[in-house]
């Protein structure tokens, strides 16, 4: 099976603190390097895929600064650092200026050009980013709404927002979810015995008996959300997940020591190896390699 190679653009906000030893904002307060995490999002997911998806960073910017939010508003290194040690009093609306992030790196005619599919911003926590969102001609809900002012653009392209607060797992989170909405959507016209993502992501908890993989919320034998540590014993299909369409094996019982014993990460990691990902098409004609849809969201 070929492999997919996107293309990103990496945007960074990572502020210069002059003020403070004219240290990086991620080193004064101890947070995550951004380049490293990166180049672990790009490792997890060829993991994940079963490397069938290796992305390609092109470019690579850092802005020495803030996120314009959409009323123009901008931080100063003063005001975002009172802000983060009092944990309140960030500015509303927060939601970052998309289109001026865009043009930064001139991002759209890229994509037009075909030079570039996705672009990854990273920042920090209340910069103002979805954690995915789609734009282009007929873009669709991917866990945010559709970016506007980009239906010109003839090529569906997903804007990730990364937070080098958090650590690589949540950058999975980011990604599971966008899996969540792109594979809602390539199945929304399957009647319910044909709905092969509904049965993917059946968990004990709606489906007594009858567990598969879960969501990224939910593992099979999850009772609430982020419940990834839940050591109860519960029936579930997941391993015919993994070698999907030809996986004929008995549902077994599991419990997290299957998907990390409650680590993020771990979890995210077991959950997207399980999406279909061989060749042939199922019976409604949609490819057996999901990945596919969820990289290359034109095809969905």
């Amino acid at each position: 099976m070929s492999v997919i190679t996107p293309r990103a653009i990496v945007l960074l906000h990572d502020p210069v603190l002059e003020k403070h030893g004219a240290r990086k904002l991620h080193e004064h307060l101890g947070w995550h390097d951004p380049h490293a995490l990166v180049q672990q999002y790009i490792d997890d997911i060829s993991t994940a895929s079963h490397g069938l998806v290796k992305y390609q960073i092109t470019e690579s910017h850092e802005v020495d600064g803030y996120p314009e939010l959409v009323d123009g508003f901008t931080y100063t290194d003063e005001a975002y650092l009172q802000c983060w040690q009092a944990r309140s009093r960030f500015h509303k609306p927060e939601g970052a200026d998309y289109a001026r992030l865009m043009q930064i790196v001139d991002f759209l005619p890229k994509v037009q050009a075909g030079l570039a599919d996705e672009l990854w911003l990273m920042g920090f926590p209340y910069a103002g980013y979805y954690e995915s969102a789609m734009g282009g001609r007929d873009a669709f809900w991917c866990n945010a709404p559709v970016i506007g002012g980009t239906q010109h653009v003839s090529r569906r392209f997903i804007v990730m927002g990364f937070n080098f607060e958090r650590d690589v797992g949540c950058m999975l989170e980011d990604m599971g979810h966008r899996a969540e909405s792109i594979l809602e959507h390539v199945f929304r016209n399957e009647i319910p015995t044909r709905n092969l993502w509904r049965q993917f992501s059946l968990y004990d908890k709606i489906a007594r008996g009858h567990a598969a993989c879960g969501n990224v919320h939910f593992a099979p034998n999850s009772e609430r959300d982020y419940d990834w540590g839940n050591r109860r014993m519960v029936l579930s299909t997941a391993d015919n997940w993994l070698d999907f369409p030809h996986g004929n094996r008995a549902a077994r019982a599991m419990n997290c020591a299957e998907w990390g014993n409650g680590d993020m990460r771990a979890h995210h990691l077991w959950w997207l190896q399980h999406l279909p990902h061989t060749e042939g098409l199922s019976a409604g004609g949609i490819s057996n390699n999901w990945w596919s849809y969820i990289v290359e969201p034109d095809r969905a």
